[in-house]
């Protein structure tokens, strides 16, 4: 089973996603799963029939109020008579979907693979008492603790350990809505400032309402396959180099104490998910060898700690060399979130998805207008919980 895992490569066909909006009217859940199934596949020139597993990529369905609305799915993407497997990680659902997925083609069980999901977050009236869900009912929930406070409190801790200020963090918001300016699926975009940032609502400190990421609603797909697709559906695809996940305790009390895994306030659970990708992509110096990274960043602290924690920088320097340009899609020495990012678009179910997209974009050369020049390697990122699952995918023009 090993050599034949050694022996197949997973290369990204198509891709497709719909804007991300506060609200699709138009159209119901299922409709818009169907839309990136079949923008994807044509995308590829592919019929369903070319099509052997469907992987869904789906968070909590309290969002919409419907009760697994996977299955309801089945018939939209495509997916009957066949296998089909919804996965679900909280936030970092997408980025766990491209994982399935890519296990699925490399073990060889399938020759291809499709991607796809949904998200309707405008259809609850308080996302965030759902989102709250994540933590634990006993000694964490009546605190009141949020995904807000939460990051604020890892933001403060950041901002102590290494004196960051809250200018610092705001430039990842200035840089990210700029980017977005080009990316007609991109939720919030525009061009602001530090001044901005900071003359926004202070939500959670050291949060203002410009740190945190917009309520979006959209869906997306990737169609992955093996040597046999790759040559008859695609002449340059992104092929999968590596893959890493880390998960963490669900308990935030226990992140806290000397025997701790990792360190919240610096996104700890995200370095040796990320080295294992990094590893496994025969990469050894990110900064020169990657061009283009698309993190999933809903809080303006949390792209800055994952290019420190796999590497592209020292640790609490990320943000003051975004200062220098360094992280500039256009003249820096890595394009960080040329799409805008999470900051800019976030429909949870498929957020992650939408990274790998992005990242698989760039190396296929089918950006427009956001396409970075001469990528060769990209990296996409997927959190969830509360900073609970990191998983990276590391995408190249050849096999690694």
């Amino acid at each position: 089973m090993t050599t034949v895992a050694q022996e197949v490569p997973v290369g990204v066909i198509s891709t497709f996603q719909t804007p991300a909006r506060s609200r699709h009217p138009e159209v119901t859940y299922v409709e818009q799963a169907q839309q990136a199934a079949a923008g994807a596949l044509r995308a590829a020139g592919m019929r369903p029939d070319d099509i052997d597993a469907v992987v869904f990529s789906m968070a909590p369905t309290f969002f919409m109020g419907v009760a697994d609305a996977d299955r309801w799915s089945i018939d939209h993407v495509f997916s009957a008579g066949k296998p089909f497997f919804r996965v679900h990680t909280g936030g970092s659902t997408g980025g766990s979907a491209v994982h399935a997925g890519y296990s699925l083609v490399r073990s060889g069980m399938y020759r291809s693979v499709l991607i796809v999901g949904a998200e309707r977050l405008d259809e609850t009236p308080d996302a965030q008492e759902i989102l709250n869900l994540t933590f634990d009912v006993f000694y964490e929930r009546d605190m009141p603790l949020s995904t807000n406070t939460t990051v604020g409190l890892m933001c403060s801790r950041y901002m102590a350990k290494y004196g960051i200020t809250q200018e610092d963090l705001a430039r990842a918001a200035v840089r990210q809505r700029g980017n977005a300016t080009a990316n007609a699926n991109a939720h919030l975009k525009g061009h602001i400032t530090v001044a901005d940032v900071m003359a926004s609502p202070m939500i959670a400190y050291p949060l203002k309402l410009y740190d945190i990421c917009p309520r979006s609603s959209a869906s997306a797909a990737m169609v992955i396959g093996n040597a046999e697709i790759i040559e008859a559906f695609q002449s340059r695809p992104a092929f999968i180099n590596g893959i890493g996940s880390r998960s963490d305790t669900y308990w935030l009390g226990d992140r806290m104490v000397p025997t701790a895994f990792s360190d919240c306030g610096e996104l700890g659970v995200a370095g040796p998910a990320g080295a294992e990708a990094l590893r496994r992509a025969g990469i050894t110096d990110p900064l020169h060898q990657i061009q283009v990274a698309e993190f999933y960043d809903p809080y303006t602290l949390l792209g800055y700690a994952q290019l420190e924690q796999l590497g592209f920088c020292e640790k609490g320097k990320a943000a003051l060399l975004d200062a220098d340009g360094m992280w500039d899609m256009h003249g820096g020495a890595v394009a960080v979130n040329p799409s805008g990012g999470t900051l800019c678009s976030n429909p949870i179910g498929v957020t992650g998805l939408i990274r790998a997209i992005e990242a698989a974009n760039q190396v296929m050369g089918t950006a427009g207008d956001l396409q970075v020049s001469g990528v060769h390697r990209s990296i996409s990122s997927a959190l969830g919980g509360m900073a609970q699952f990191a998983n990276f995918t590391v995408f190249g023009d050849d096999l690694r």
